[in-house]
């Protein structure tokens, strides 16, 4: 799943890219008899209405909260897209198919960039459409993304984003607020604790394990256990590590791409993460990284020098 620096990378690069475009159309081929009800594009009702809405509107600008892209429009209104574990947004020239009997359905392929050709973007199941002639699409091969339309002055309010935690790079998130967010948790194991959204907004498998290793501190440590001196190094390398990934553009060791097509390299930066079985690179160190669940997800660790506390 794409974590904070990863839809980072997105929201900012759409804000360069599809910011003042006027919206022609839009498609879509998610939905079905499951989702009728639903507050998203996949509720066939829903996206009829949503269709109508945002068609003719202009993109003001692109943020992001927490792991959730936000397309502000000119008409008071927000397009809400969290692409969960396989989405990728992105932005170029796309051609659609022709639907040659009742049996076919039809499919968008990139045109240009060349990179938007790449394998792990074929999915497209959402465009919008723009009076450029370029297009912005959501590929998505799990089909778990989910695309919502909020009024822009209470997005913040909605059930999407009301109860997520603060963001860790907000110059106001100091180490006291970081604590006291931990310590909502006191029992929780410090991977767990940091990867929900609740707590700390943006962290996920891959930054919580380089986090960690990063601090010195096991990821099945209690948090109420943890010395507050230890406290304070995950709090640092909570910052460094998420700025290092924005600055590396994401991490596209799995299908993430920037909404150009390319790939983020901070995959090249992994001590932990994937590292299963390798000598530990911390200075000193004669450890090797290995590997355990923890709440139904894999942590990488080093077996010396991250201690754990109980």
């Amino acid at each position: 799943m794409p974590e904070l620096p990863e839809v980072h990378t997105t929201a900012t690069m759409l804000n360069e890219l599809i910011s003042g475009l006027t919206i022609s159309d839009t498609w879509t081929d998610l939905g079905g008899k499951t989702h009728v009800g639903k507050d998203h594009i996949k509720d066939p009702k829903f996206f009829q209405k949503f269709r109508v809405q945002i068609t003719g509107a202009k993109i003001k600008n692109v943020d992001r909260r927490g792991k959730n892209v936000l397309i502000h429009l000119d008409i008071g209104q927000t397009i809400l897209v969290h692409m969960k574990m396989t989405g990728q947004l992105l932005y170029g020239r796309y051609k659609k198919s022709k639907v040659v009997s009742t049996q076919s359905k039809a499919t968008w392929e990139a045109v240009s960039p060349v990179e938007l050709k790449d394998p792990f973007s074929r999915f497209v199941h959402f465009v919008i459409s723009f009076e450029n002639g370029r297009h912005m699409v959501l590929s998505d091969m799990r089909k778990f993304a989910k695309i919502t339309l909020l009024e822009t002055a209470t997005a913040h309010l909605s059930g999407h984003l009301a109860d997520i935690g603060p963001e860790p790079l907000e110059e106001s998130f100091d180490f006291k607020k970081f604590q006291t967010r931990l310590f909502t948790r006191p029992k929780g194991r410090i991977k767990q604790v940091l990867m929900e959204p609740a707590v700390v907004s943006g962290i996920g498998n891959i930054y919580s394990d380089e986090i960690l290793w990063d601090s010195d501190v096991h990821p099945l440590s209690a948090v109420s256990k943890i010395p507050e001196k230890e406290l304070r190094k995950i709090f640092a390398s909570t910052k460094l590590l998420l700025k290092k990934g924005i600055d590396f553009g994401g991490d596209s060791m799995s299908d993430y791409r920037t909404p150009i097509g390319t790939k983020g390299s901070f995959q090249h930066h992994h001590q932990a993460y994937h590292k299963f079985g390798e000598k530990c690179a911390k200075k000193n160190c004669r450890g090797t990284i290995s590997k355990l669940k923890a709440g139904g997800r894999t942590a990488h660790f080093c077996d010396t020098h991250q201690e754990c506390y109980n």
